[in-house]
Order: structure tokens, then C-alpha cells, then sequence
């Protein structure tokens, strides 16, 4: 297992201030731990805006202002469009909104015969990102414009219910746009029949497998557990609209199942069913994205959920030190599981462990990619794959509060 991670031997507790000078010296990323939380911001953010403006070169000026081929937010054009929008949220330069509203329109043009719905990897990603956009320009035409796009999306029949392809991805859409242009933007009962949809697929699949889970799902024949394809993708997707009270009862039943399932040393296993190996800790499969559902299902039913996600971030700090550096699958998004707890709980612990990771990025992260000891990435400036999730990770540390896991928080 250990081929996958680096060993984590940073401190578990940092005193910021007042460190002997000989201590600090030992390393350069010692010496960031030790660093006050407020100049590390913004070494935090001017790393971020020069990743940043790197990315928009590579992906976005040099192929001449134009999508050529992935669009989408996970690995595709939108990425870039996504980490400009989040630069100008931090910094409110209007340079990175403008540009962030031309890749959007380019990105509209190219996703028009998409038949993927979702917000990560589909057509409703683009039009509620450029909603949004929008909306911060004050230009209501455009608004209008990508809102009546959203609304006419149309779900295939046999759309799955995961987060990245399927019903859980459209909804998470859903309540992005309420959140941010306003509530009802997108009507209440629209989400509750598509929600409603998905318990029931749920609570079928269950009794056709003749499973103990309330709700449980498939995906390419597998009943997956995680984020990405499965029961916490869809759960937490679920817990961003309004249930009646017997859907949310069995989202909440669902998720203590999950519970249930964790492995001895905490992580939390990719399927159901299948070969149960403690391999993976990331947020597509494993303890990471487990973590920042439970953290949801705390906000929405409280009780033993928040000390779940507390026991499956220790699996992410022990192990969560990935050879890759993305979102989906390396530290950059392995750090939002700290942040996310940050959130929840106001405490300091949980800074300091997000500070820990993007501080290893910082200090070692294009060393250890260049001597081929970490992986950039098969898309090495993506949102999701590449350095785009260490650019969006630094921008996010500028403003810890106001961060989140793009597709997955609100």
C-alpha cells in the first residue's frame, strides 16, 4: 500500500510563533508549518494566482482561446473556467471574471451535443457555472441565457443515479444554482421528483440484490461505495435538496450502513461485495470522500456522523500523502477533507492538517513530480487530475472558510 502514499511524518500540532530559528532550519517545509497562519495565506495565494495564470496559458491562450475536444470540468476546458471564477471570488479581479465568462461561452458552444447532464462531467456544469458567472458581471442577459439552458436539459432514460454521469451529479447542480443565483431558481418540487427517483431506484436495487442496505446502487455492474460512482456520491447529492420523511429517513440509514462497512483500519472499502482490499484513499473511493459525506450528514441530521468523519480524516492524515497531486485522486483533494472539517467544527486542528498538505505541495510538490517520484497527472493541468486542484487548494487556503470541494460542496 505504501507505493501509493508518501509517509506522512509532519507534526500532528504546530506552534506558529515562537520556534527556536535552529528548529525551523532543519526544512523548508518545517519552516512553512511553523509559518502564522496569516502570511502562510498569502504565500498560500500568491502561489495560487501564479499557478493560476500557468494554467490559463497552457489550457486556454497558447491552444488559441478555443475547447479543443474535453469541455468538462474534470478534466476539460471548464476546469480552467472554474479556477478563474474561484481567483475572482478571492481577489475580485475582474480580469479573471471576464476571462473566466469567454471560456465559459466557448465551453457552451462545444458542449451543445453533450448527452452527460451532470455538473462534474456534463452540460449542467457549464451552464450553471456560467450562470454564476454571470450573475457576478451583472449581466442578466447571459444569466437568462445559461438558466434557460439548464432548465432545458433533458435526462436520458437510462441515466444512471451517480455523481459524475448520473442523477446525483444533476441534482448536485440543482442546488448549486439555488445557493448561488438565489432560491427557487431551480423549483423545489423538480428536485424532490428527481430526488424521489433516485430513493426509489435505490430501495429497488436493494431488494432486488437482496441487500441489507436501504438504499443501494449500481454502476457498470458494481455497487459502488464512494464518492465518484456511488452510495456517498448519491447521498450526499440527495442531502443538498429537501426529502419527505421517509426519503430522508432512508438517506440517514443509508449512510450509518456505510458506517458500518468500514474496514479495520478505518478507510472505507471502493464496492460492496467484491474484493475488500484497504487500498484506495481517495475521494473517488475510500475514506476521503466518505469523510466530506459524513460532514454533510452532520449538518443535515447531527448526531454520530461528525465523529465518523473525524475517525476516516485520520485514515486521509495517516495516508492520505498521494504520488498524485489532483482532486479526485491525489492531496490536493485529500486536503479538502481538513478544510471541509474546518467548516464544520471551527477548529484548529483540522487548518493546520490542510496547512500541512498544501504546504507539502508547496515546498515539494514540482520537485518530486520532476524526479518522477509523484504523478502530474494523464492531464497534468486539469482540474481534477492535475495541477489545476493544487491551484484551486492554494487559492482555497487564501480563505479556508469559504472553500469547498467543487461538484461535491456547496
Amino acid at each position: 500500500m505504501a507505493d501509493r502514499y508518501f509517509c506522512n511524518d509532519m507534526p500532528e500540532f504546530v506552534a506558529e510563533e515562537g520556534e527556536e530559528e535552529e528548529l525551523v532550519a532543519r526544512s523548508s517545509l518545517l519552516k512553512l508549518l511553523h509559518e502564522p497562519f496569516p502570511s502562510a495565506a498569502d504565500r498560500f495565494l500568491r502561489a495560487g494566482i501564479d499557478l493560476k495564470e500557468k494554467i490559463v496559458e497552457k489550457t486556454w491562450i497558447e491552444p488559441g482561446r478555443r475547447v479543443r475536444g474535453d469541455f468538462s470540468l474534470y478534466t476539460g476546458t471548464l476546469g480552467t473556467a472554474f479556477l478563474l471564477l474561484k481567483a475572482y471570488q478571492i481577489t475580485n479581479n475582474e480580469a479573471d471574471l471576464r476571462l473566466c465568462s469567454e471560456i465559459v461561452r466557448a465551453c457552451d458552444s462545444a458542449s451543445q451535443s453533450s448527452r452527460c447532464v451532470t455538473f462534474i462531467c456534463g452540460r449542467a456544469g457549464v451552464c450553471a457555472i456560467g450562470a454564476v458567472a454571470a450573475k457576478y458581471a451583472g449581466d442578466d442577459p447571459a444569466m437568462n441565457h445559461f438558466l434557460s439552458s439548464f432548465r432545458s436539459i433533458t435526462l436520458p432514460p437510462d441515466v444512471p443515479n451517480e455523481l459524475l454521469y448520473g442523477r446525483a451529479g444533476y441534482i448536485w447542480a440543482c442546488s448549486f444554482l439555488n445557493k448561488h443565483i438565489g432560491p427557487n431558481t431551480i423549483p423545489p418540487s423538480h428536485t424532490a421528483a428527481m430526488a424521489k427517483k433516485i430513493v426509489e431506484e435505490g430501495r429497488e436495487q436493494a431488494r432486488r440484490s437482496g441487500s441489507e442496505w436501504p438504499l443501494m446502487y449500481e454502476w457498470h455492474g458494481k455497487k459502488y461505495l464512494g464518492a465518484a460512482h456511488g452510495v456517498a456520491g448519491i447521498m450526499n447529492a440527495l442531502m443538498t435538496v429537501d426529502l419527505s420523511g421517509d426519503d430522508r429517513d432512508l438517506v440517514k440509514s443509508t449512510i450509518l450502513s456505510l458506517i458500518r462497512r468500514r474496514l479495520p483500519g478505518g478507510n472505507y472499502p471502493s464496492s460492496e461485495g467484491g474484493h475488500q482490499a484497504d487500498r484506495l484513499v481517495h475521494w473517488c473511493h475510500g475514506a476521503p470522500g466518505a469523510a466530506m459525506t459524513l460532514v454533510r450528514a452532520h449538518q443535515v441530521f447531527g448526531g454520530e456522523f461528525l465523529a465518523a468523519a473525524g475517525g476516516a480524516a485520520e485514515v486521509v492524515w495517516r495516508r492520505g500523502l498521494l504520488k498524485r497531486v489532483g482532486l479526485c485522486h491525489g492531496v490536493s483533494g485529500n486536503a479538502h477533507v481538513f478544510l471541509s472539517l474546518h467548516r464544520a467544527t471551527g477548529g484548529g486542528g483540522a487548518l493546520h492538517r490542510a496547512k500541512a498538505f498544501a504546504s507539502f505541495l508547496l515546498d515539494r510538490g514540482a520537485g518530486l513530480i520532476a524526479a518522477g517520484e509523484m504523478d502530474g497527472g494523464d492531464r497534468p493541468l486539469s482540474l481534477f487530475e492535475g495541477q489545476g486542484g493544487v491551484a484551486l487548494l492554494f487559492l482555497s487556503m487564501a480563505s479556508p472558510l469559504d472553500s469547498s470541494f467543487p461538484g461535491y460542496e456547496l
